[in-house]
């Protein structure tokens, strides 16, 4: 039986009109399944660990943005145990973007009830202050992560969503945070080893798979289930050559500019000197200035399209 997350708000009220069609789909094929509605912020992390308190295995599909599968997977405890599938209705899309899988409701839909292949992907851990986050897609600390805490709350992303345009919301928002924020000094380190030092950074960010912020490809080379994390790293430049960087992210050719590091490893701490905002899959944490990035021990299962 599949059990489906619905976020009925996701793309500011779009998550509810797709239901109805996605429902409609499930009772005319007479498929088993069960749904819950999240109703509140972090609803969804509740819902998962209600369910899943049996010890069974179970497929979840969740119907919402990145943030809705940010709080699935915080809703499990053994990510061995689940299959989860995943219909695509946010802003950005990332999780969907990276994993090549159909942002077409029905089209997702259609492979879901009919997989064909399984993927094992990793789960990110970020821990900071004695907390534990898990993501699917990424976390950051400084401009990246402000990006997403004023996109959560922007009147922007509301209007452009009614016209299909959310994820230019990201672009809008990271212009105006370009001016306001101030670079500070970062030091990153690689599995334990020496830490790097970095003056006037604008964000760090370790990526389980290549794409956040609505489609900039900020670690082209990231595989979400290849045990590496990639961490990118943009510093030392003046803001008119950021405003000329961030266009060419989206093909994930802003590698080539002087100012952007990039490393892979399996733990990462960053330290700034300055408590700035964090994320995990868009979704805000506190400000921090210290933060850990490790891998979960076990893998969880995606369905996903046929690999060639």
């Amino acid at each position: 039986m599949y059990t489906f997350i619905v976020n009925p708000h996701a793309r500011s009220g779009l998550g509810a009109q797709v239901w109805d069609q996605i429902e409609s789909v499930l009772k005319s094929r007479h498929v088993p399944y069960e749904v819950h509605f999240t109703r509140y912020q972090k609803h969804a992390t509740q819902l998962v660990r209600d369910i899943t308190s049996d010890q069974k295995s179970h497929t979840i599909v969740v119907l919402g943005g990145d943030g809705t599968i940010n709080e699935v997977l915080n809703g499990i405890t053994e990510m061995e145990r689940f299959t989860l599938g995943y219909i695509p209705i946010g802003s950005s899309n990332d999780f969907a973007r990276g994993l090549g899988l159909p942002t077409d409701p029905l089209a997702a839909l259609e492979q879901i009830l009919n997989s064909k292949c399984i993927q094992k992907m990793d789960v990110g851990v970020l821990s900071y202050q004695n907390k534990v986050k898990h993501f699917a897609v990424s976390t950051g600390l400084g401009f990246d992560a402000a990006i997403c805490h004023e996109a959560v709350v922007s009147r922007l992303k509301v209007a452009l969503n009614r016209i299909k345009l959310g994820k230019l919301t990201y672009v809008g928002i990271a212009l105006n945070r370009l001016f306001l924020d101030k670079p500070v000094h970062m030091t990153v380190s690689i599995d334990g080893q020496e830490p790097f030092s970095f003056e006037r950074t604008y964000f760090a960010a370790v990526m389980n798979q290549p794409y956040e912020g609505g489609g900039f490809k900020f670690c082209p080379e990231a595989k979400p289930d290849d045990g590496i994390l990639d961490v990118v790293v943009i510093n030392n430049l003046s803001k008119k050559k950021v405003l000329a960087l961030l266009p060419t992210a989206y093909s994930g050719k802003h590698i080539h500019f002087s100012g952007v590091t990039i490393f892979r490893g399996r733990k990462i701490e960053i330290h700034s000197d300055k408590a700035l905002p964090v994320h995990t899959d868009g979704e805000p944490v506190f400000l921090q200035k210290d933060i850990c990035v490790t891998l979960a021990p076990s893998q969880i299962n995606v369905i996903s399209p046929e690999r060639r």
